[in-house]
């Protein structure tokens, strides 16, 4: 347990985790005690906020763009900062997770920037919450190496190392493992606070700053309760305002229609906003799925960034970052090459280069990848793109027309249910689950990586299937008698393995699938049950 004189904190954490004394300090629970005390009321009614949205979602009352903030996006005179040192070109980024093995590959990729994910990448335990801290701590000193169990060494070898950009967790979550008051503290301001107390001026000496990525936003409330944040945690630092930089992820169907205010809340930290594809497929199966026929998706396969709503939502977002001159990033292809079989391998480039072109043509500043072996691929795409210049921030894309109604039109033509979607999705999510478990927050699955958004996107759509009474091609009702034959069919052809925590995942996978009331985030209880 940590030694603090703080009288209001504590902690119970169930062992104490590899670094936690270096990380876990008297003053850097202060600091994170005084973050906690700006947000924690704020935070649940913001929370609060989100629940009598979708409320009124379900009753029918469709969001649109704010009246009350029309003057924000009518007003052509205001824009985001200046890019940032570090933050010019973001051509490829990478995403992963903070583990040491995976934080060495990040740095060793060649990619420009890497998404440094502490959330939904990462397993909340509490060795992984201290270890991703630490793994960053040293990453950014240079002093960070790995030793594998069979004795292999990593060691970061590149002479130029991306820019670090972290994904603290959402809102919604809390750190269960540390408290203030008795109240378990808002993972985010945990996440955030350590990573800043600890790094923000070794970061400035390298000439870059604390950057960020905030996840699951869904109104520019939200923005301004972040913005509030880093006003305080720069000026208890004697750092100056705007230092900080953040890169909104529109990965709710409600953000979208509030992209230019979330960027004027952020202003003087704005970096831009990002095309989070899957948590956004999901917060509009989350958000529309008691809504009837008109609003059930297809076999998740089906639904890709070519289709109409994802195409609005794509071209609305490069409109909205140009206009006010910050950075536009693009969405992760989930396909990720297999060395052992070539012809998948070169299945997954043709796929990842086809959205890549896509998103460079459509004025997009960079794009993601979750694999070393995609750097090349989606660097080639936007040097090409690009040329010589750093990104293409001045191509304002006044073609596109803000469309509210196009956000939501989510016919695809020729889209359906099969029994093959049906048990894909059973399957990733019992199989991500598992996984998650042991303490995996990406997994590759059928050589697609996963992660908690996918997770959460396969037991909505069997979660909305089965309540709108959806029929597959093949002529089968999605009921729950029929979902129980296909969970035992799938679970029945899962390779088991010693230490394999299959029976937990099914249960769990199961259970919130097959709720009468639907669970917000599947994460939740899993954490609850099986980590906190």
């Amino acid at each position: 347990m940590t030694d603090t004189t703080n009288p209001r904190f504590s902690q119970q954490a169930p062992s104490t985790a590899p670094g936690e004394d270096l990380i876990l300090t008297p003053k850097a629970i202060d600091f994170i005690v005084t973050l906690n005390d700006l947000a924690t009321e704020r935070r649940d009614e913001l929370l609060a906020a989100r629940r009598e949205r979708r409320a009124a979602i379900s009753r029918g009352e469709d969001p649109t763009f704010l009246p009350e903030t029309a003057h924000i996006r009518a007003d052509d005179t205001w824009r985001g900062a200046p890019l940032a040192p570090g933050l010019e070109d973001r051509r490829v980024e990478i995403t992963g997770p903070t583990e040491r093995k995976m934080t060495i590959n990040a740095l060793n990729s060649g990619a420009a920037t890497w998404l440094a994910d502490l959330e939904d990448a990462n397993q909340p335990a509490w060795e992984n919450v201290i270890g991703g801290q630490l793994n960053l701590y040293e990453a950014i000193r240079g002093t960070i190496s790995f030793t594998s169990p069979e004795g292999k060494e990593y060691k970061v070898t590149a002479e130029k190392t991306p820019t670090i950009i972290v994904r603290p967790r959402g809102w919604h979550y809390d750190e269960k493992h540390l408290f203030v008051d008795g109240k378990p503290m808002v993972a985010g301001v945990v996440d955030f606070g350590l990573y800043f107390f600890h790094n923000a001026r070794a970061l400035l000496r390298r000439g870059v700053g604390p950057y960020f990525y905030l996840p699951k936003t869904e109104s520019h409330l939200e923005a301004r309760l972040w913005n509030d944040i880093f006003v305080r945690a720069q000026d208890l630092l004697g750092i100056p305002r705007g230092t900080i930089r953040a890169t909104v992820l529109i990965e709710t169907i409600t953000a979208a229609f509030e992209m230019e205010e979330i960027l004027y809340e952020l202003r003087t930290h704005s970096s831009g906003l990002n095309a989070g594809r899957w948590d956004y497929l999901f917060s509009i199966i989350k958000n529309y799925r008691d809504r009837g026929p008109e609003f059930v998706l297809p076999d998740r396969a089906q639904v890709t960034m070519a289709v109409p709503f994802m195409r609005s939502y794509a071209l609305q977002l490069v409109r909205a970052c140009h206009r006010r001159g910050v950075s536009a990033m693009g969405g992760m292809a989930a396909f990720i090459p297999n060395r052992r079989k070539p012809e998948v391998t070169e299945n997954a480039l043709a796929k990842v280069r086809e959205d890549k072109t896509r998103e460079a043509g459509d004025g997009f500043d960079g794009s993601w990848v979750a694999h070393p072996d995609l750097v090349p691929l989606c660097r080639e795409v936007f040097d090409a793109a690009l040329g010589d210049r750093p990104n293409q921030i001045d191509r304002l894309r006044e073609d596109v027309v803000p469309d509210d109604k196009a956000l939501i039109s989510l016919e695809i033509p020729g889209s359906t249910v099969t029994d093959a979607g049906v048990r894909t999705n059973i399957d990733v999510g019992i199989r991500y689950i598992e996984a998650w478990l042991r303490g995996n927050g990406a997994v590759a699955i059928h050589d697609l990586m996963e992660d908690a958004a996918t997770a959460e996107i396969s037991r909505s759509q069997i979660w909305q299937w089965r309540n709108a009474c959806v029929t597959t091609v093949e002529g089968n009702e999605v009921t729950t008698e029929w979902l129980g034959e296909v969970f035992d069919e799938v679970f029945g052809s899962l390779e088991r393995f010693d230490g394999d925590r299959y029976d937990d995942a099914r249960e769990l996978f199961q259970q919130v699938a097959l709720a009468d009331e639907y669970p917000d985030f599947l994460t939740l209880p899993a954490y609850e049950r099986y980590v906190a």
